[in-house]
């Protein structure tokens, strides 16, 4: 047995094949939820493999998940490894051209989506060359088109295939493919061989604790505890960080509990009715939602099962924090940091904040490195963050952005992830922001995330993005787009800007500030800064 991840599910199947293993909900109240074992779960992948194998899906193809959060997206990925094919997330967001770029990017062989979505992948089809099979989730509605080659549907397909395993022989090299969209250009797929996507981005089997020595004994572990941990993965599962938050789960033998969407209240109603010990999602634009629901219509919601919320992708306002810590004080909030290329880092310390950085325990594969050197930089001097080990193979059809990304040193391959950041003397180290997002204001250099945590620490500031726009005496100025809060009285620029003022250096105080009913983001949380700095291009400065 090696470090593959279908082999990894069946040795926990084999285990536990009663347990509960997943639990999706449409729609909390409306009865429309499915719950699957272990084995029931193992047994709908060995159709669908079976299927996508009779369709002549072939070790090392690949196949894209153009899906909505449900059991078909995790039953989607567990037959793809089963057969040795490669699992491709789409963007369930994307419009036609983006879909033609990512569908002939990924090389896809088949296409696994969710009938609602028909009109698009029926417009991109006639430009994609490698496509050759579709299986589409769900009744289509109205006068959409029926692509071309025409789909199976998903029952037909999962009721042609035997539940019986059959598969020949797996290994750790075989792939995996996570694609990345950034908050610049267009979206990029993390190559990861398994074994080191096990280690790195589901932490070896134990994501707090000592990683299993052999392969065996990730069962072994399983067979050795109980059960009562509760996996809420609230994201879309099409986000890294969803799908391998329930193959965390899956890994410990425990229930995975998925939505279809995000809905604050169905959230809690959730959390109460499943109890849930564990939900992960993505920074205030996710909490905050739940911190208003929990204090308001949903106040009375036992969420006394749930251990932890973690965030991922988005760093967790101390604002935000407190609400939340009012409400349920019990639960343990943690901002961890990670990527699509790294896998986890680190968890930020307790002392992190708008005065102090996003600062974090890191652990011992992560350092802070000079990009022209790839030497570790001297305390306090900043650099980019930097990880070794069991890191991708690089970005899937991209040798140039592959070049630019990783790079061997000592003997070992490492990733030079976006972020830059400082250490300290004890290791610790502070996270500066995105390169690609800092601001440079007449020679001084503003991270974008610093000035947003400061902005939000505003009670009155529900949510905010911070991007530098052109200016002609400064070169960029620093610029906030600010979603107020409902209900709060009337926010001026003014008084904005003499919030920050108590909390940031002057070349880092907003000269632009402006005021919106919403602020944009993808359906995971994620920022979307391309929209922050259009806004923000079109409003004077010290306005």
């Amino acid at each position: 047995m090696e470090y593959n991840l279908a082999d990894l599910f069946e040795s926990i199947v084999d285990t536990v094949p009663d347990r509960e293993a997943l639990v999706y909900i449409d729609h909390p109240g409306t009865g429309a939820e499915r719950r699957l074992s272990y084995a029931q779960l193992d047994a709908a992948a060995n159709r669908l493999a079976h299927h996508l194998r009779d369709a002549g899906i072939a070790p090392g193809e690949h196949v894209g998940l153009h899906l909505y959060n449900g059991v078909e997206y995790l039953q989607t990925s567990l037959a793809c490894l089963k057969i040795r094919a490669v699992p491709v997330n789409v963007n369930y967001r994307y419009v036609e051209e983006e879909l033609i770029y990512l569908y002939r990017d990924a090389d896809l062989a088949a296409l696994v989506y969710d009938a609602e979505f028909g009109d698009r992948v029926a417009a991109a089809l006639p430009r994609t060359d490698t496509l050759r099979h579709l299986i589409r989730v769900g009744t289509p509605t109205g006068n959409d088109p029926t692509p071309d080659p025409a789909p199976v549907p998903f029952q037909e397909a999962e009721a042609s295939g035997s539940p019986v395993r059959d598969f020949p022989a797996r290994s750790a090299d075989d792939r995996f493919i996570i694609y990345t969209g950034g908050t610049t250009g267009m979206p990029k797929g993390v190559l990861w061989r398994q074994e080191d996507l096990f280690f790195s981005g589901l932490g070896g089997g134990a994501p707090t604790g000592r990683p299993v020595d052999r392969p065996e004994e990730l069962a072994e572990r399983v067979a050795a505890g109980g059960e009562g941990l509760v996996f809420f993965p609230t994201p879309p599962l099409m986000h890294g960080t969803s799908t391998l938050t329930a193959f965390i789960g899956f890994n410990f033998g425990q229930k995975v509990v998925i939505h279809r969407k995000f809905v604050p209240e169905d959230v809690l109603r959730t959390i109460e009715k499943e109890k849930v010990t564990s939900v992960s999602l993505v920074g205030d634009a996710m909490l905050r939602p739940l911190v208003d629901a929990l204090a308001g219509p949903l106040k009375d919601t036992d969420c006394s099962s749930l251990f932890s919320v973690s965030s991922s992708g988005a760093v967790l306002s101390d604002t935000v924090r407190a609400q939340f810590a009012a409400l349920a004080p019990h639960t343990m909030l943690l901002n961890n940091f990670g990527s699509s290329e790294s896998g986890f880092n680190g968890t930020a310390t307790e002392d992190a904040g708008p005065q102090k950085g996003f600062r974090l325990h890191v652990n011992a594969r992560t350092s802070v490195v000079d990009p022209a050197t790839y030497q570790p930089v001297a305390p306090g001097e900043p650099g980019r963050i930097a990880q070794r080990g069991h890191v991708p193979l690089g970005y899937y059809n991209d040798p140039k952005k592959t070049a630019e990304t990783f790079f061997e040193a000592d003997g070992e391959r490492w990733v030079l992830l976006g972020d830059m950041g400082t250490v300290d003397e004890d290791g610790v180290i502070t996270v500066l922001g995105r390169g690609s997002q800092c601001i440079n204001t007449g020679g001084e250099k503003v991270y974008p995330e610093e000035v947003e945590q400061a902005l939000k620490a505003h009670p009155d500031v529900y949510d905010a993005l911070v991007a530098g726009v052109p200016d002609e005496r400064w070169g960029s100025r620093v610029a906030a787009v600010v979603q107020p809060r409902e209900g709060a009285a009337r926010l001026t620029a003014d008084a904005v800007r003499a919030h920050c003022r108590t909390r940031l250096a002057g070349y880092k105080i907003p000269r632009t500030v402006v005021f919106s009913d919403h602020i944009q983001r993808s359906p995971s949380g994620k920022a979307d800064y391309r929209w922050a700095r259009e806004i923000a291009a079109s409003a004077p400065a010290d306005s």
